[in-house]
């Protein structure tokens, strides 16, 4: 009794739910995931970019709102997209070990999202080293500067969807969380994304025949079954992180805009009362002004002003990372201004198309009557102005891809905030606050080439 073996100790005493090499399938969802958190907080996605392009307003705690975001909201999307870039990096590593090039391209879809999110919100970023460490020798990485972090998600993209189209590998559908598992719309994603990303840079750099490719390709969401987009589950903590807040959390903070609720009710828009609730003092759709530092603001306390639509407090509302309203607007833009072949009828057709299928993601009909009326109705001398104000409305509670796509395209025409700490609305976000002293000489490098370290900083893609 007092003796004992310790023969194949190893192997008794293994741990078999603690595996040593994880598959790579098993990466995705913490990507997607951490990714749409990140966007979809309230600190976030709703106090920065939905306060910033006016489709809500804060009621009380309103420092956002008047342009003064939190450095921890800042360094926390610095910090989770980074994370989540150097996640879908080991998923690559782990599909190149098991031979799985579709496993390969989405992680390098992934990855190139995780950078289009970081170049548009800070500007000139570590991107060609970011993911190396000290031993590839780098013990601080450099900052590129936008042309080529763009030119870099081209190339990348392009061998992204060269290796799914291979057909080699397989996706474990249980895992992955946007597509299940069909390689075919991790395409149509990469060829959107490319899209969506020379729309970003046609101000400064003619991308005409780049654009006409992609759409003779084929290869673009034709549908909103193929948009990219996470749908969350119906309870915490795997719930949407402004139902999380807002209904489970009792943070009744972000309320609805004056600006976005005047602008509806101007159009009789039948969206309007999905998108916000009646207020409770008046039972009319009532906005508060944007930017006043009273805090609250006399006449708009919680009772008085409209908040978020139901729908988008539904614990499953989507994260979208790419919707196929979003994608029709653009290429109505593209068709409008040459871009693509077609001019004025398959420019009118996408922007038709567009409205159609925003009022269908807000489970109304009616499109028909509302895209005939007057100033509605597709105008060449106004088209611009007509696809930058319908798809500032699709995209609300995507609130940093409609403030990215307010500041390229300049509509809506809004006015900065009456008391805000600066006198204009922000141009981009502020670096993570340990660059300046962790990496110091490349983050002065990055100041001195792209301008101070200031919200009010222009990025490249507006020509500046």
């Amino acid at each position: 009794m007092l003796l004992s073996c310790d023969k194949n100790f190893e192997e008794i005493n293994k741990n078999v739910d603690d595996p040593t090499i994880i598959p790579s399938s098993m990466i995705i969802g913490t990507v997607v995931r951490n990714i749409g958190n990140s966007l979809y907080s309230t600190f976030n996605g709703n106090e920065i970019g939905e306060n910033w392009v006016q489709h809500q307003s804060l009621l009380q705690y309103n420092d956002p709102d008047r342009y003064k975001p939190r450095v921890a909201s800042m360094d926390g999307m610095w910090n989770t997209f980074y994370l989540a870039a150097s996640n879908a990096n080991q998923m690559y590593n782990l599909a190149e070990a098991e031979d799985n090039k579709i496993n390969m391209g989405i992680a390098l879809v992934l990855k190139t999202y995780c950078f289009t999110l970081l170049t548009d919100y800070f500007g000139n970023v570590p991107y060609s080293e970011a993911l190396l460490g000290p031993g590839d020798g780098i013990f601080a990485p450099k900052y590129d500067d936008q042309e080529s972090i763009y030119n870099g998600v081209f190339t990348t993209l392009d061998d992204a969807i060269a290796l799914i189209q291979t057909g080699d590998g397989t996706t474990d559908s249980s895992m992955d969380i946007l597509y299940a598992g069909d390689a075919s719309k991790w395409v149509k994603f990469a060829n959107s994304l490319k899209f969506r990303s020379y729309m970003r840079i046609s101000g400064v750099k003619s991308v005409s025949a780049e654009l006409q490719a992609l759409v003779n390709g084929g290869n673009l969401f034709s549908s909103k079954d193929e948009e990219a987009k996470l749908v969350y589950l119906s309870e915490a903590p795997e719930a949407n992180p402004i139902y999380e807040s807002v209904v489970a959390g009792g943070r009744n903070e972000h309320a609805m805009s004056a600006t976005f609720i005047d602008y509806l009710l101007s159009k009789d828009d039948p969206r309007l009362p999905v998108i916000a609730q009646p207020a409770v003092a008046s039972g009319e759709y009532v906005g508060k002004p944007n930017g006043y530092k009273d805090s609250p603001l006399p006449g708009y306390g919680y009772d008085d002003v409209s908040q978020i639509g139901e729908l988008y407090l539904e614990p499953t509302a989507p994260a979208y990372f790419i919707s196929y309203s979003e994608l029709l607007f653009l290429l109505a833009e593209a068709a409008k201004k040459g871009f693509i072949s077609g001019g004025y009828g398959t420019a009118k057709s996408y922007y038709d198309a567009a409205i159609t299928n925003s009022f269908e993601d807000n489970g109304i009909t009616g499109a028909a009557d509302f895209i005939s009326q007057g100033d509605i109705a597709y105008s060449p001398t106004n088209a611009l102005e007509q696809i930058g104000y319908q798809k500032w409305v699709s995209l609300f509670c995507q609130g940093f891809e409609s403030w990215t796509e307010w500041r390229r395209t300049g509509y809506p025409v809004l006015t900065p905030a009456v008391d805000g700490y600066i006198s204009e609305i922000p141009s981009r976000l502020k670096y993570n606050s340990d660059e300046s002293s962790l990496n110091t000489a490349n983050y002065n490098n990055a100041v001195s080439e792209q301008g101070p370290d200031d919200l009010t900083t222009k990025m490249w893609w507006l020509g500046n």
